[in-house]
Parts: C-alpha cells; sequence; structure tokens
C-alpha cells in the first residue's frame, strides 16, 4: 500500500516487549520460546540490586552465549532481520528506506533503569544501575581483575539510591564528594557504558552485513533523558548506561561508534523546551539536544529527530522546526537533521485545528532552511490542503483507532 502511494516506510527492528513505557498502548511480550528460556534461568533478564528483574528485553550480559535454544541473542536478532531482508528484498531501498535496529527497552540503546510498569519508577527519579544478573556480573569481574582491582568486581554501586531518588539523596551521585568520582565509581562507569557500546558494535556490524548493498540507511534509538541534566552526575544518564556528566560527554562515543558503521544517530525530546519541563528536578531538554548535535556534528555522523510525548500545538512544532535546522550557536554549517518521526497518529491529530497545524509544519518541515517563509504564510498555504469537514474528520478518527 505504501509503495503504491508513493510512501516510503521505516521499518523497526524490534526486539523488545511494548508495554510499560511512555506511549504504550499495547502488550506485546518477547516471543513464546523465549520467555520460556527466562523461565527457566532468571539471569537472562536485566536485574537490580534488590533482584527485581525486567523482562523487557534480554541481558545484553549474555549476548555471545547460546543461551535460547542454542543461539546467542545477537544470533537471533540476525536471523530475524536475515529473514526480513529475504522477505522483503524487492522492496528495500525503493519503499522501505530505513532499518532501525532496535537496540533495548522501548527500542532504545540503553539499560531498562527507570521501567514505568507496575510503578516501579516515576519521573523524575534518576533510576537504578542493571548490572546484577549473573552474565553482568561475571562480565564486571572480568574487568575489575583485568584492571588489578578484583575487590571491585562483586558488585556495583551500593550507594546510589532507589528508583525515586533525586541525585543529592545519594552517595553516589550527590555533588560533593559523590561516589561517581571516586577511582571505583569512574571504573564502574566506564565499565557500564561500554557494555552499552560493545552491544551496539555487536548488532550493527551484524545488520550491516545483512542489509548490506540493499539500499537501506541503518539508524539506532538514544533516548532523551533530560531530568537532572542541570546537576553535575546527571544521575539518570549514568544508571541508563550514558556516561555523561559535568565533565565527560557521553555522547560523543555512541555518536562515534555509530559513524563506524555509517548509522544514523535518531534521538528524542526533541519538541520539548527547558521552560515547561519541572525546573525543581533541574530538566534541560534543549540544552541536551545541543550537546547531542555538536556530538553528531564531531563525529559526522546524520542526526535524526522524534518528539518523545504526542504534542499538536503549534509551540512544539516550532520547537521541533527549530531543533531541526540545527542551528548551533548561530553556525549550521548547512547541516540539518536528516529526518524526523512524528509520534503519534491518533484520533486527537485529526481535530481540524490539530490537522491544519500539522499540515502547515509539515509544509515548514520541507522548507526548513527557508528563512524568508514564516510560519503564518505556510499556515495559509496549508488551508489549501486542508478541506476536512467535520464527518470526515470522525471517519478519518474511527480508521485510525481501528
Amino acid at each position: 500500500m505504501a509503495k503504491r502511494h508513493g510512501l516510503k516506510v521505516q521499518a523497526v527492528m524490534s526486539f523488545h516487549q511494548c508495554g510499560g513505557n511512555v506511549g504504550d498502548s499495547c502488550t506485546v511480550p518477547l516471543p513464546k520460546w523465549v520467555v520460556e528460556e527466562v523461565g527457566k534461568d532468571q539471569d537472562l533478564a536485566y536485574t537490580d540490586q534488590w533482584g527485581r528483574r525486567n523482562y523487557e528485553y534480554v541481558s545484553l550480559g549474555c549476548d555471545s552465549i547460546p543461551v535460547l535454544k542454542g543461539r546467542t541473542p545477537v544470533q537471533c536478532y540476525s536471523d530475524f532481520m536475515r529473514a526480513f531482508r529475504d522477505n522483503f528484498k524487492h522492496l528495500l531501498s525503493d519503499t522501505i528506506v530505513e532499518i532501525q535496529v532496535g537496540m533495548g527497552p522501548a527500542g532504545e540503546l540503553r539499560f531498562p533503569s527507570y521501567p514505568e510498569q507496575n510503578g516501579t519508577w516515576k519521573f523524575p527519579g534518576i533510576g537504578a544501575f542493571q548490572c546484577y544478573d549473573k552474565y553482568m556480573l561475571s562480565s564486571l569481574k572480568a574487568a575489575a581483575e583485568a584492571a588489578g582491582k578484583p575487590e571491585w568486581g562483586s558488585t556495583g554501586p551500593t550507594d546510589a539510591g532507589n528508583y525515586n531518588n533525586w541525585p543529592e539523596d545519594t552517595r553516589f551521585f550527590r555533588k560533593e564528594g559523590g561516589g561517581w568520582t571516586s577511582p571505583f565509581g569512574e571504573f564502574f562507569l566506564s565499565w557500564y557504558s561500554q557494555m552499552l557500546l560493545d552491544h551496539g558494535e555487536r548488532l550493527l556490524s551484524s545488520a550491516n552485513g545483512i542489509f548490506e548493498n540493499t539500499g537501506v540507511k541503518i539508524s539506532v534509538k538514544i533516548a532523551g533523558i533530560h531530568w537532572h541534566y542541570g546537576t553535575r552526575s546527571h544521575a539518570p544518564e549514568l544508571t541508563a548506561g550514558y556516561y555523561n556528566t559535568r565533565n565527560r560527554d557521553g555522547y560523543l562515543p555512541i555518536a562515534q561508534m555509530l559513524a563506524r558503521h555509517g548509522a544514523i544517530f535518531n534521538f528524542t525530546c526533541i519538541e520539548m523546551r527547558d521552560h515547561e519541563q519541572p525546573q525543581d528536578a533541574l530538566c534541560a531538554p534543549e540544552k541536551l539536544v545541543k550537546q547531542v548535535a555538536l556530538a553528531t556534528r564531531e563525529a559526522k555522523v546524520p542526526l535524526a529527530g522524534e518528539n518523545a510525548l504526542p504534542r499538536f500545538d503549534e509551540r512544539a512544532h516550532e520547537q521541533i522546526l527549530k531543533a531541526s535546522s540545527m542551528n548551533i550557536d548561530g553556525n549550521s554549517e548547512d547541516r540539518e537533521m536528516c529526518a524526523f518521526t512524528y509520534l503519534r497518529m491518533n484520533p486527537h491529530l485529526f481535530q481540524p485545528d490539530n490537522w491544519r497545524h500539522f499540515v502547515a509544519f509539515v509544509k515548514k518541515m520541507k522548507e526548513v532552511k527557508n528563512a524568508d517563509r514564516c510560519l503564518e504564510q505556510v499556515e495559509r498555504e496549508a488551508e489549501h490542503f486542508v478541506h476536512i469537514r467535520q464527518p470526515s474528520v470522525h471517519k478519518v478518527a474511527a480508521a485510525a483507532m481501528n
């Protein structure tokens, strides 16, 4: 159908459970044959320091171990991508133009450090490290021994608080003398973030081999963790696996890893403004987006964007347009985002005012570099495309719901 209408498809290779994250409106668990293996070996699930298991995604600690009926998780992901390529080869490059490779919970390259399911985590809590399954602990032990510090290999930080603490509630993340600045803290955070980077390397190496010479682009989604960004430790980013602090850029290594594989850096929270978020939690989505834009510019990797939450208002549209131009410090260097994914299509989008704003927004996105044309002018032109009577809107909304 997309081909018939001249549309393009971004196909998402989803290796994670749907349900329990922001915007999830349904529940799709991991395949039954995976769930059966996890039932036999609970350490295939990410685990926090209190023994709570997370079943959204198979722990990357066992990426290369044949724990799934004789196959490794990476082999399973690869077999799926290969089957997708073989079944859709007649549509690749022409209609299917991009393959987004799922890398973790919600499809993002991160640890499931802030799970909303069952009320475990609530915004803006700092989350918790997910390194307590036996496979992750085995890797930590080996890394500690290799560093000549075997005593560091038995556990992660024990003073990092719980999911809903704030940084200053904890000894590990507090700004003055926090454990994150200690030799052990730096060792642990380096190991934890490197495990994530290695996972990305493994999956991208596989994806590139499978989709080589098919004409499709490969992309990876990175989470926009903007709360407590204004603190020194950036605790929520650290627990998710992004070693980003006031003194260290955690997004440049990710961008460089993606650049090595020719992949697109797909980032969320593009629609948010700093002042719209709770300032007591030192949220700074605009500053975070700017940091990521600078990292992708330095690594020479394409940047794509998504909105994190459903927004239909002009303020959000304007913010997306601003971010998409990538006009950093007044110097865009002719760079702009290579793509933007608008989330989510639902009945609210088709309400007359929302739809009119959306059509104008899409037109403006096409002309984001044309500074001579104001939003009002484009919106007036958009009226020619929007002749929706109320009954038609109801039909479209019903179709969207179906």
